[in-house]
This record gives C-alpha cells, structure tokens and sequence, in this order.
C-alpha cells in the first residue's frame, strides 16, 4: 500500500510559533504584514487549526527569513 506525505497541522503551527518569535515578532506584527483586520488566521495557523494559503506562507517564509521547508512539518 502507498501513503502520501501529509502536512502535520500542529507541528506546523508550532513551527509557525517558534520561527515568529525567533524572528522577534508578535502576532500583531503579522497581522500589519499581512493586512488582516483581525489576528484569528495567524493564531489559527499557530493552533494547526489551519495552513496559510501557498502566497501567505510564501510571504511568511520570506518574513521569518526561512525556506517553507523550515515551515511545514510533513508526515509519511
């Protein structure tokens, strides 16, 4: 049987967390970079509730000054 890789939502969103703060941000600091009115994406992103569309973790990844490799946490 073959299985495909999945992204891990909540390692992702750990990853998310660490590299923020790493990088010496708070969540408001992403919501001004990203436009959002409110903060709930970035902590739902952190939660693993759920994945930045592919331009946001383009940007996040480039914000945070990783590769989105750095980012995700994919399971086998």
């Amino acid at each position: 049987m073959c299985f495909f890789p999945t992204v891990d939502l909540a390692g992702t969103g750990a990853n998310i967390a660490r590299l923020r703060k790493a990088a010496g941000l708070s969540v408001h600091d992403l919501q001004v970079i990203f436009g959002f009115n409110s903060p709930q994406a970035i902590y739902k992103w952190q939660n693993g509730a759920a994945l930045p569309t592919v331009d946001n973790l383009i940007i996040l990844a480039d914000v945070l000054g990783v590769k989105i490799d750095d980012i995700l946490v994919i399971s086998k």
